[in-house]
Order: structure tokens, then C-alpha cells, then sequence
């Protein structure tokens, strides 16, 4: 199982949760955070698609993040 470290100035946390529900059929996740990540465990399915999953996690991250107009509008209220 891979951990994947997402920004949280770059990444929307609710932005990563949607793109792990996308992917839930392909992999299990294990979650966590820090001060500054956003923390994703991948475990694919199966193993030759590991790295694509993982890749992907951060491709569907990425773009849901830029369509929730990043992650500032997360914090925007506090």
C-alpha cells in the first residue's frame, strides 16, 4: 500500500474524497491528514494497475480541486 501526500494549499480535501469514490471499485483507501497533507493510502485491486491508480488518484484530485475553484474555498469561511 502506497501513501500518496496531496497539498493542502493545492488540493481540496473534499476534492480528494470524490476522486477516491470514483476509484473505490478499482482500489481501498486508508485516509489521513496532517498540518499540510492530505494523506491516501492506495492499495489497487490488482497489483499491474497500482501505478496507474495512483496516478489517477491524482489526475481526478487535481481537476475536481480546479473545479471547486481550489482549495482556498474551503477555508474561505474561517
Amino acid at each position: 500500500m502506497k501513501a500518496l501526500r496531496f497539498h493542502k494549499t493545492l488540493y481540496s480535501g473534499e476534492a480528494v474524497d470524490a476522486a477516491m469514490r470514483q476509484l473505490d471499485r478499482f482500489a481501498s483507501f486508508e485516509t489521513d491528514d496532517d498540518e499540510a497533507y492530505w494523506i491516501v493510502r492506495v492499495q489497487a485491486k490488482s497489483a499491474k494497475h497500482q501505478a496507474a491508480l495512483e496516478h489517477e488518484l491524482g489526475n481526478f484530485a487535481l481537476g475536481l480541486t480546479i473545479e471547486r475553484g481550489g482549495p482556498v474555498a474551503e477555508s474561505a469561511g474561517d
